[in-house]
């Protein structure tokens, strides 16, 4: 399938909507479609946004129907399907506001996953939820003590085609929908985007982050129900008038060459992926994978995470190169739901740029003191961090003290942001949100990082860093040590602190492993504990444990307070006086 010419003379747009609705009403107009392929890649639905606008409306028409007020909330569960667009749009329609809610699942997750439903249904005050039958049953499940919800699958909700019924579409200043955080420190909260908030972010993305033309093409995975997801891959091709070809993730995490050979195929030019995404790609592929693929117009792989490492996108490189893939491609990225999307973008066409800094002084006085990068130098002696770019122009950043001081350049603080697409606020949660946003309109992002001229590096989350006899030490640089060694599962192991009663501080690495013999297991409790001394001079406790023990969030990222809090549940006999240690959230 080929991008086309937009029908009628239609122009190319990529600003100036006041609502999601006018967007859509726009590129209904021209050819663009949204296209879902499954567990084959085979394309299965190809859905053009003229239908995606008559199906809203009728859909919006039956919802209003049912008496719901405006501004009531519909959850959806958003699995990779043609439902989720049309009730997401269907809500704009209607006056009511979409939520929504996580699609995946692991196996033996059930009642933790029905549970999530359960509170996000609570939070949001949820009048309606509707989800595809490959969910209904945990949906039903989650509802079954709120009678009042209307819960079904998409058939079960009136679609009226009847055009005299007058239609309730959102305005500029409504909120475009709920989208919930998928922060591993605290329950997720529901993040409030208003239509302007969200229409302002995907317009300086267009413009000033990948600045698309008429002849992109978007190709993801990702779920539709982070931030990634909705605001990257369903609100950005369509107020671009661009198609998009989609994946779910669950496909992918079995089969990450259907991603490439998608791509390949529909000459995709816009894609994203956290690390572990390029690196599950890069362990999968074959010698003769690489012959049948053409990656030489995917001209902006988009990286983003709490922190990113070179390795990763690396060896994804170096793997594809033969299929045209060029390391220029990449555009490392950082932002959050609490922004709709986007904070900032690196440079186009010039791949990721490492800044390389001593451990001892990041570790002692948190200032990212560049160093030679020399061949050979001892890794022990540097840290690796890469460059997000700059900020779009929108926002105002400032980086912090833990007094509230503004910091100097290379400097670690954490990052606080103004500007149009922040938040209004957690959705009916005064306190939460009056702990990170105060009423000159700074959010604190709660992440660690520092700025070198315009340009912005992540080093952590903030409520991540462990604290070792008043050592800083990132998580992710103790996970990091894991990769690659024999019989851990990659991209599965979770650090965190924990402290004694009587004030020691310990180090804890959950690591997943199939491994079964005692002296295999035991080799790797070894090497990890000799290389956490060595890197870091500290001691560390490993914890072995099955596959699918390490915690996730709704997005698929570590979720190293869950982890800890089913650490305590099974520790050994002297880990049962341990108790939460603050500073690591």
């Amino acid at each position: 399938m080929q991008v086309k010419a937009a029908k009628d003379g239609v122009a190319f747009k990529r600003a100036g909507f006041s609502t999601l609705i006018e967007a859509l009403e726009y590129a209904a107009q021209g050819d663009g479609a949204v296209n879902f392929y499954g567990s084959r890649g085979e394309a299965v639905c190809s859905l053009s946004y003229a239908e995606l606008r008559d199906d809203a409306r009728a859909l919006g028409r039956g919802l209003l129907s049912l008496g719901y007020d405006k501004g009531s909330r519909l959850a959806i569960v958003a699995e990779t399907e043609a439902c989720f667009h049309r009730f997401f749009f269907a809500c704009q329609y209607a006056g009511m506001v979409p939520v929504p809610l996580p699609a995946g699942i692991q196996m033996g997750a059930h009642d933790s996953y029905v549970k999530q439903l359960r509170q996000m249904l609570a939070s949001c005050g949820a009048v309606a939820a509707v989800s595809p039958s490959s969910h209904i049953h945990f949906l039903q499940e989650a509802a079954a003590q709120e009678p009042d919800i209307k819960v079904g699958l998409p058939d079960d909700f009136p679609y009226i085609t009847d055009a005299s019924v007058a239609l309730r579409p959102l305005a500029q200043d409504d909120l475009a929908y709920l989208q919930y955080t998928s922060g591993s420190t605290r329950f997720p909260r529901g993040v409030e985007i208003t239509q302007h908030a969200a229409l302002w972010n995907v317009e300086e993305i267009s413009v000033n982050g990948l600045n698309l033309d008429e002849e992109d093409r978007f190709v993801s995975w990702l779920p539709l129900y982070h931030d990634m997801g909705l605001v990257g891959f369903v609100l950005l091709p369509l107020v671009n008038q661009l198609s998009a070809d989609l994946l779910s993730p669950r496909t992918f995490a079995m089969r990450p060459r259907l991603w490439l050979k998608i791509l390949s195929d529909n000459r995709g030019t816009i894609s994203s992926s956290p690390p572990f995404g390029y690196a599950l790609c890069a362990r999968r592929l074959r010698a003769a994978d690489t012959e049948k693929y053409d990656l030489s117009y995917w001209r902006a792989a988009c990286v983003g995470a709490d922190r990113i490492y070179p390795k990763p996108l690396r060896d994804f490189a170096r793997a594809l190169a033969p299929a045209g893939f060029k390391p220029s491609a990449f555009v490392a990225c950082y932002g959050m739901a609490e922004c709709a999307l986007a904070v900032s973008f690196a440079p186009l066409n010039t791949g990721f740029e490492v800044d390389v800094v001593s451990r001892k002084r990041m570790s002692e006085h948190l200032l990212a003191e560049p160093v030679v990068c020399e061949d050979g130098k001892d890794e022990k002696e540097t840290l690796l961090f890469v460059d997000c770019g700059s900020l779009l122009p929108s926002y105002e950043m400032c980086i912090r003290d833990a007094r509230g001081f503004e910091v100097n350049e290379r400097c670690c603080g954490t990052i606080f942001l103004r500007g149009p697409s922040v938040m209004r606020g957690y959705f009916q949660n005064p306190v939460a949100t009056a702990e990170v946003l105060d009423q000159q309109g700074w959010l604190n992002t709660g992440d660690i990082g520092y700025r070198v001229g315009d340009r912005i590096y992540i080093t952590a989350r903030g409520k991540d860093v462990i604290i070792i006899n008043g050592r800083n030490v990132w998580p992710q640089d103790l996970e990091h040590l894991a990769d690659g060694l024999h019989g851990v599962r990659q991209a599965s192991v979770s650090a965190f602190a924990a402290s004694t009663v009587w004030g020691e501080e310990v180090a804890v690495l959950v690591v997943e492993s199939r491994e079964r013999e005692t002296c295999k297991r035991e080799q790797i409790s070894t090497t990890l504990t000799a290389r956490a001394h060595a890197h870091f001079g500290i001691h560390v406790y490993v914890d072995l444990v099955e596959p699918g023990v390490v915690s996730r969030t709704s997005s698929g990222k570590l979720s190293r307070a869950k982890t800890r809090t089913e650490f305590y549940a099974r520790a050994p006999a002297e880990f049962s006086q341990f108790r939460v240690n603050g500073a690591a959230g």
